[in-house]
């Protein structure tokens, strides 16, 4: 890794950011890894993601890092006031309130645009326009209704996906969306609404099951009853009860684990000679690898199947990947000071620009915590 100290690539760009949860937030931390000066506004008590419970609890720490935090109450004439001329300081607008509230505060993009006609404006939906636009949705919602959760779970048990995929990934093409506003500014003049949706989002990602029943004619199986195209690619338990997924998708990949895990009747059986045959048989086989592979440990075993090229992966839990040596070692997981001065080791985004990762700039930020900084000057401004 480098450490230049070389502009990141968004230097210079200026967001104001309208979001709450995940998929607007994502957005802005997208932005703000790569160098944008990304402006919260937080109303007064401050976003109240920062104090939801449960599954929620790690949404702010998440998604908010290298952010200022500015408190507006946009629910009075004063607050929406200031928040639109400090839109009018910045490139970039991002929202993902419920269809409509930006526009009955004068905040949406048809009103800002006649005075700011370079706004580049991103707004964040369940739903492109269409008759589903007016609907609410949640992540699980456009599970359900993208095919994610009937693809995920067993026949007759949908199951949605364990994170909050549509989110983090409507807010990655909200941020995919301003770079090429931004790129098309540079040409035109002009600025344009972005908008980034849940459920065609969901739909993206079901996209090859839906191509598979165009090619076939049948309706693709949920992925717990599918037709793998390879012989050898599931979980197996091993001993002591712990589990590794194993996936042999060639015939030398094949004869290569016959060989680590000492199972040469395998290798040598003429049924078992190429994947059309091992797939045709693919119940029986799995039942005599799990008797093979029943005797072996896991932390043995591994190994082995790194040095042999063969693919492997132990079934890991969110909570063992804080000390995941890889991650580590890659600069993938760096400290991060949060708002109450504790320091957690947050995740980076996956990418190496010129050999270096967008990391933590800034601590994250207090509630209003750069209020004073960034409304200085305003003619509109008025106390929090």
């Amino acid at each position: 890794m480098t450490t230049s100290a070389a502009p990141l690539p968004l230097a210079g760009v200026r967001v104001l950011e309208f979001t709450h949860m995940v998929m607007g937030p994502t957005c802005g931390m997208i932005l703000a890894d790569l160098g944008a000066e990304v402006i919260k506004v937080e109303p007064p008590g401050g976003d109240k993601t920062r104090k939801l419970p449960g599954l929620g609890i790690g949404f702010f720490r998440s998604f908010n890092r290298n952010k200022k935090s500015v408190v507006i109450d946009i629910g009075t004439d004063e607050g929406r006031a200031t928040a639109a001329e400090l839109a009018g300081q910045c490139d970039v607008v991002l929202e993902n309130f419920r269809p409509g509230l930006m526009a009955s505060f004068g905040l949406d993009y048809e009103t800002l645009s006649k005075k700011y006609p370079r706004l580049i404006y991103v707004t964040h939906k369940g739903f492109l326009p269409g008759p589903y636009e007016n609907r609410l949705a949640l992540d699980e919602v456009v599970q359900m209704m993208g095919g994610l959760s009937y693809m995920t779970g067993p026949v007759g048990r949908p199951l949605r996906a364990g994170t909050s995929v549509n989110d983090i990934m409507g807010g990655m093409f909200g941020a995919i969306g301003v770079l090429a506003a931004l790129r098309e500014r540079d040409l035109t003049g002009k600025g344009q609404e972005v908008q980034s949706a849940l459920f065609e989002n969901c739909v993206f990602l079901s996209s090859q099951h839906m191509q598979q029943f165009a090619m076939t004619g049948e309706p693709p199986p949920p992925m717990p009853s599918r037709v793998s195209a390879w012989s050898v690619y599931d979980v197996f338990t091993l001993a002591d009860g712990e589990q590794l997924f194993i996936g042999a998708v060639s015939d030398k990949q094949f004869l290569t684990l016959c060989r680590v895990i000492e199972a040469p009747e395998l290798a040598a059986d003429p049924a078992l000679a190429n994947n059309a045959l091992r797939v045709a048989v693919r119940p029986a086989l799995l039942a005599k690898l799990g008797e093979n592979l029943k005797h072996h440990r896991v932390e043995e075993l591994s190994p082995k199947l790194e040095a042999a090229g063969i693919p492997y992966a132990p079934i890991m839990r969110p909570d063992q990947l804080v000390n995941d040596p890889h991650l580590k070692a890659s600069g993938g997981l760096v400290p991060m000071e949060c708002e109450d001065g504790e320091t957690t080791d947050v995740v980076l985004l996956p990418l190496l620009m010129g050999g270096r990762r967008p990391g933590v700039r800034h601590a994250l930020p207090g509630i209003g915590q750069h209020t004073e900084e960034i409304l200085a000057g305003l003619s509109s401004r008025v106390p929090a």
